[in-house]
């Protein structure tokens, strides 16, 4: 009999589909029974994971005979890719009101009662007493614990903060590192970078991503500035780094930015928006922002969601003075979800901008974002009636419930 030996995964399989192992082999993981989204909509389907990938996906999966195997029954369950998050401040943010607006770090609780398995973290205003060196630790923290994590290296301010003293090696030599990040434009709070620095900044990030074969991504805050993506768009035009090098975020924040924005969108642009609540510093809700997006016949592919979890989201008045202060919570990214759906968004649709979108702009797209033999295993069970977090599986490990 003919084998092909699957060695990522520690596991064998026969032409058939059938499983062989040993028992120096972690246990198997079978999902049973769940209505499958890859995000596309695939039916009911049994899913095996052996380590951290997925082996196998098929209508009917028995469990392999004289082999510990974990069933997770997913009957009357949605199965959906694992959430990524590429905007979280691990760390907490915050700080522009003085020390006493510092927000809190993230724990791993939080993440996962949200449906992630893969967060970016990122400084934001405050690299004074934030320091790369820590967000990479907390980084390293979460993969101890299960998920996958991943850092932008940088801050606001120009010239970004480094681990190496250079944004090309940090991209190229440090292996959670995907980008450059949130660098900030068009705010009061940002260095006023200039055309030349900018530019410089992109080109680095884009050639210490092909060095180390990872995105190279320039994850862009932008503010209340009447310039709004100016500078991104002058970039575009000006030189020959490529349009899918940035990323802007915060986008739906104001009428005119997200007018901007489309702008950039019609041009070929990727633009992520700020899940939350138009209550608190973003203007434009998820919800119209997406309906707004697809009367323009803009690519829902271009669009990503995330979270600013543990940020501050501050209101500044016309005077630059800090009148209110709200704390960025990861639980946005579910619920926005949720609201897509509820909106008449077709599930398999409103999924993409959780899950395989940010997988591409990260570089990660052949590891995260899809369900499929040879991927993480990073799978969630909704609830079917309301889509609430029913199950975790990061890395192939039932991380909730305990």
């Amino acid at each position: 009999m003919s084998w092909e030996k699957q060695e990522r995964y520690g596991c064998q399989v026969n032409h058939s589909g059938e499983v062989i192992t040993s028992d120096q082999q972690p246990p198997l993981l079978l999902v049973k029974g769940g209505h499958v989204y890859t995000p596309q909509d695939q039916g009911e389907l049994d899913i095996l994971t052996c380590d951290e990938r997925i082996l196998k996906i098929a209508p009917r999966i028995d469990p392999p005979p004289g082999i510990a195997v974990k069933i997770v029954d997913a009957r009357k369950k949605l199965v959906i890719p694992g959430l990524i998050d590429l905007h979280v401040h691990l760390l907490g943010g915050g700080g522009e009101g003085g020390f006493g607006t510092r927000m809190p770090e993230i724990s791993l609780k939080t993440i996962l009662e949200a449906g992630v398995t893969s967060v970016v973290g990122c400084l934001g205003t405050d690299d004074v007493t934030r320091r790369l060196e820590s967000l990479l630790a907390k980084a390293l923290q979460l993969r101890d614990e299960g998920i996958s994590a991943y850092i932008y290296t940088g801050s606001y301010h120009v010239p970004p903060p480094t681990i190496t003293g250079s944004i090309r090696k940090d991209i190229a030599l440090i292996d959670p590192i995907v980008g450059v990040g949130e660098l900030a434009i068009s705010d009061h709070r940002c260095s006023q970078p200039t055309f030349e620095e900018f530019v410089r900044i992109a080109a680095e990030a884009r050639t210490g991503g092909m060095i180390g074969g990872k995105a190279g991504l320039v994850h862009l805050h932008v503010g209340n500035g009447e310039k709004r993506l100016s500078l991104l768009i002058k970039t575009v035009k000006e030189t020959e780094i490529p349009i899918g090098q940035f990323l802007p975020t915060h986008v739906n924040r104001t009428a005119e930015l997200f007018e901007h924005a489309l702008e950039f969108a019609r041009m070929g642009g990727n633009i992520d928006l700020t899940a939350g609540s138009a209550a608190l510093a973003f203007g434009l809700d998820t919800t119209s922002a997406l309906e707004m997006i697809s009367k323009e016949n803009i690519n829902l592919d271009q669009i990503t969601l995330s979270s600013d979890s543990n940020g501050s989201m501050p209101i500044f008045n016309s005077r630059g003075q800090l009148v209110r202060l709200a704390v960025g919570q990861i639980s946005v990214l579910p619920k926005a979800l949720r609201s897509l759906h509820a909106s008449g968004m077709p599930l398999d649709q409103a999924l993409c901008p959780f899950t395989a979108n940010p997988a591409s702009r990260l570089g990660l797209a052949r590891r995260k974002g899809r369900l499929e033999p040879g991927m993480d295993a990073d799978i969630i069970l909704l609830d079917s009636t309301n889509l609430e977090i029913d199950t975790v599986i990061a890395r192939g490990k039932l991380m909730l419930p305990v």
